[in-house]
């Protein structure tokens, strides 16, 4: 639900009750994941979605009779030959919906609830855990985390529930994920009984572009569509301006690989170098082969490709260092303008964020939505 922050805090800031359906579990070929959320108020207002247009009626109608009664649920739907087109999801997986009313009340897990959305709201990293399976008593309660450890509000039961759930949330929180944590209720760690949905708000992930030519201001526009807070950085003030680069949140005139030494980067970040050019592409991978970000890609043809990674071998870049570099950056699409060369690049991001093949779904038998715990290592973007 944090991914509707700003528009939850609003309603609880205007004194609106309102109730919130999450997807807390999938199965098979789920359109949304977990975390994802349809809120209806009082009034009937709705925002959001939990399955891309599948079953919205059904879980509208849920949200109602929840501010109705108050009463914490979770219903599944999945597809069926008899109610595929009524109430059922067409592709064919399942989804596991909670159904919990909000307010402006002033308990304790109101209040947590209602600092958890205003911190996601204003862009500050929050954990929000909430027992989504388990006893009627506990389904539903929430205990928000900062990075900082400290928390507020509880799951109740057991009291070393919550310092289980303080600590998964923590944990989720650092790599800016969001999954569940099945425990017991007396807070071990071994499955049984409850499940715990983690949601996790971070600042949104970080795209640097190096390289400020035309094919760079295309992979801006669909960073920013992809959710990336994007940077662009070229060692020529001349082409690192503002009037080429209007879409990017950050323009940086400096060395590329000076300015990556210091700044910040996480997991989450994607490097994509597109000067192919040696005096600044070695140093600069160089550097970013060994940091723990999630993508480095680098543009060029065939033979750069081979002489960059000489280049690289005699700078003491390893083998191992030199396997985590996707040159020639992308896809293959047949790309040629800069627009169809940001799409191919965009397109092996997201291929290696969720352990795509980037081969036609037509003719394959893979998973269209993968499990994320066994896809790459990088977040969805919050």
């Amino acid at each position: 639900m944090l991914d509707l922050a700003g528009h939850l805090h609003e309603w609880i800031e205007e004194g609106r009750d309102f109730a919130v359906a999450t997807v807390v579990a999938v199965g098979g070929s789920a359109p949304r994941p977990p975390g994802a959320a349809l809120a209806v108020s009082a009034d009937g207002t709705a925002i959001g979605s939990v399955s891309g247009g599948c079953v919205e009626g059904a879980v509208y109608d849920l949200c109602l009779q929840a501010l109705q009664d108050g009463e914490a649920r979770v219903e599944r739907f999945g597809y069926s030959d008899e109610d595929a087109f009524a109430v059922g999801l067409t592709c064919g997986g399942t989804i596991d919906i909670m159904i919990t009313r909000c307010g402006a009340d002033r308990t304790a897990q109101a209040a947590a609830l209602s600092a958890a959305l205003s911190a996601a709201a204003h862009g500050e990293p929050v954990a929000l855990a909430r027992v989504v399976h388990g006893p009627p008593g506990l389904l539903g309660r929430a205990v928000l985390v900062r990075p900082d450890g400290t928390h507020e509000g509880g799951l109740g039961g057991h009291p070393d529930l919550d310092r289980t759930a303080i600590a998964q949330a923590s944990a989720l929180l650092a790599g800016g994920r969001t999954g569940t944590v099945e425990v017991s209720e007396d807070g071990s760690h071994c499955p049984g009984g409850l499940t715990v949905l983690v949601e996790s708000a971070v600042p949104l992930p970080r795209m640097i572009v190096f390289g400020a030519i035309d094919f760079a201001a295309a992979l801006v526009r669909a960073g920013k569509f992809l959710g990336y807070h994007v940077t662009v950085c070229d060692a020529r003030p001349v082409f690192a301006t503002r009037v080429r680069f209007p879409e990017a949140d950050e323009i940086v005139v400096d060395w590329p690989h000076r300015y990556l030494a210091s700044t910040d980067t996480d997991g989450r970040t994607v490097l994509c170098v597109l000067t192919h050019d040696a005096k600044f592409d070695i140093p600069l991978l160089t550097e970013a082969l060994r940091l723990p970000v999630a993508y480095v890609g680098a543009m060029g043809s065939r033979r750069t490709h081979e002489d960059r990674n000489r280049r690289l071998r005699e700078a003491g870049v390893s083998e191992r260092e030199l396997a985590r570099l996707r040159s020639p950056i992308g896809l293959d699409l047949g790309a040629r303008t800069p627009e169809e060369t940001a799409l191919s690049i965009a397109a092996e991001i997201i291929a290696a964020r969720h352990g795509g093949t980037g081969r036609p779904l037509t003719g394959s038998d893979t998973p269209i939505h993968r499990d994320e715990r066994v896809a790459g290592q990088l977040p969805q973007p919050v």
